[in-house]
């Protein structure tokens, strides 16, 4: 009997439960917007978990079933709208207000939507679209430079710290294929416009770039203020390779070579440069000069990481700028540290300018932690009535090594090196020594812009990353020619007075000329 009991009762809780689980209980409501007030149609409400949904109608009403044994939460979604998760409770009326997540702009209209994830990916701050087709990053950047200078000079030299760069750059994969960049300076207390572009990327590796960017010549030139080895770049480069200027530039590249052509205006990132073009235009009506640049690079063992050439040609045809004086070309530069500002290497204005023409040859080879690089350089300014080609030339050769197993990172896109790898978890070190000439004599001196040489060594920490320490020693020796258009002393005259002439000069060739030694130091912060 008492099993008889246990069975009735077991029965009875089976026929409770199954009745508790088929309950189910219609819950109504409407749907309107945040904004006005006004029924939202089409809405899909749906207990969550389910896959089976109701849609309100043209009132914004809904009714639908939500069994007990449910989650008891309802979920609101539509196109034009936030979703929704509210949690029912014991209700059977329930009325909602969605949030519109149409957005417009400062004009009115409305515009696409896209949820970024923000990271920072080795300290580089990226904002980046969910399914990758927008990422925006920042490129900013930092380099507080000092100098010490001594040797038994003929010009005074004055010791000094100065901000080298302040770069705030902001860079952005618009689309799969496009690529946009705006690059400013504000260093010296000058707000200077770098790189300004927009960029289309083919499948099949031909980019169209169209802006503001330095020309495709250099690989010295080219490679960017953070990577560089020493505090500053060669004369011949600074001097001859051309920077950043206004153009198109049609860009094909394999893993195995690159190739670059493009046409070059006006220098638009310098305020004096822009004035000079306007005033120049307004009093004269002529046109902007313009260029032609091409470059070749070739790149075997392109698909080894831990070595690697490059071979690379470049030439230049170029007519002066209306930035500058009319028909007139000047080459100039300063010495190998910033702090000192003489311009010891200057050629003046060259008049009656029809054209010229730059050409650059380079070579360079790694093999892990060593890297061997040299470019020559040079100048041919052709001119008007017969007048003679002026010839100007340099070269540099430089050697690196990391000295702790780190690796030297060439970039076969751009044909450049780039940011070194670590060989130690806390970072690297990097000792490297550079030997550059530069001779802005033409010949039998009819241009005089003086010649010149330096040996630099760098001793540079890269911590684990963003924060580098350079070190550089630099011995620089000018010859009589060196004096930037007669304002520094060369050498002494015939009664023991210094001369800025380098024709009364009595020391004998090769014995006149500025020389002396300096020790600079840099902290650099990109992030």
């Amino acid at each position: 009997m008492k099993n008889v009991y246990q069975l009735i009762s077991l029965c009875l809780l089976m026929a409770i439960a199954t009745a508790a689980n088929g309950q189910v209980r219609q819950v109504t409501g409407s749907v309107t917007s945040e904004l006005d007030g006004e029924p939202i149609p089409e809405v899909m409400v749906r207990v969550k978990g389910s896959l089976e949904a109701v849609v309100t109608d043209e009132a914004g009403q809904y009714s639908i079933g939500v069994p007990e044994t449910s989650s008891l939460i309802l979920t609101f979604s539509h196109d034009d709208f936030d979703d929704e998760e509210i949690s029912l409770g014991g209700r059977t009326e329930l009325d909602v207000v969605m949030t519109s997540n149409i957005r417009y702009n400062q004009y009115g209209m409305e515009v696409d939507r896209n949820t970024l994830v923000s990271e920072h990916r080795d300290g580089i701050l990226v904002f980046e679209s969910l399914d990758q087709d927008y990422m925006m990053w920042l490129d900013l950047r930092v380099q507080a430079d000092g100098a010490l200078f001594f040797g038994d000079t003929y010009n005074d030299i004055g010791n000094g710290v100065a901000m080298r760069r302040v770069r705030i750059a902001f860079k952005t994969y618009i689309t799969e294929n496009w690529e946009a960049e705006i690059d400013m300076d504000f260093a010296d207390a000058l707000a200077d416009l770098k790189d300004a572009f927009i960029m289309y990327k083919t499948d099949f590796g031909l980019d169209f770039k169209l802006g503001n960017y330095k020309e495709r010549f250099s690989m010295e030139n080219n490679i960017s203020s953070r990577w560089l080895t020493f505090m500053e770049r060669p004369a011949i480069t600074r001097m001859i390779a051309p920077s950043r200027h206004l153009g198109l530039q049609l860009h094909y590249y394999r893993p195995y070579m690159m190739a670059a052509g493009g046409v070059h205006f006006q220098d638009v990132g310098d305020y004096e440069a822009v004035q000079d073009r306007k005033d120049n235009n307004r009093d004269f009506g002529v046109n902007e000069g313009y260029s032609l640049t091409g470059k070749f690079t070739l790149i075997p063992y392109y698909h080894d990481i831990n070595k690697g050439l490059h071979f690379g040609i470049a030439g230049s045809y170029r007519t002066p700028k209306t930035h500058q004086r009319l028909d007139n070309v000047r080459f100039d530069s300063r010495s190998n540290i910033n702090i000192n500002r003489k311009k010891y290497l200057e050629t003046d204005w060259i008049d009656q300018v029809d054209h010229y023409i730059l050409s650059n040859f380079e070579l360079a080879g790694y093999y892990r932690n060593f890297r061997l690089a040299g470019e020559y350089t040079q100048a041919k300014v052709h001119r008007f009535n017969d007048l003679p080609t002026e010839d100007f030339h340099g070269f540099y050769v430089m050697t690196s090594v990391l000295l702790f197993g780190g690796t030297h990172l060439y970039n076969t896109y751009q044909g450049e090196f780039t940011q070194p790898i670590n060989g130690r978890e806390w970072g690297d070190i990097e000792l490297a020594a550079r030997y550059d000439y530069a001779n802005m004599n033409s010949t039998d001196h009819r241009v005089a812009g003086g010649a010149g040489e330096g040996l630099t060594i760098a001793l540079n920490y890269y911590t684990r990353r963003n924060v580098k320490f350079q070190l550089n020693y630099g011995y620089l020796n000018f010859d009589r020619y060196a004096n930037q258009r007669g304002r520094w002393y060369v050498g002494e005259d015939v009664d023991g007075n210094l001369t800025t002439d380098p024709f009364r000069v009595v020391a004998p060739e090769g014995e006149a000329g500025e020389n002396f030694h300096w020790l600079g130091a840099r902290f650099q912060v990109a992030f």
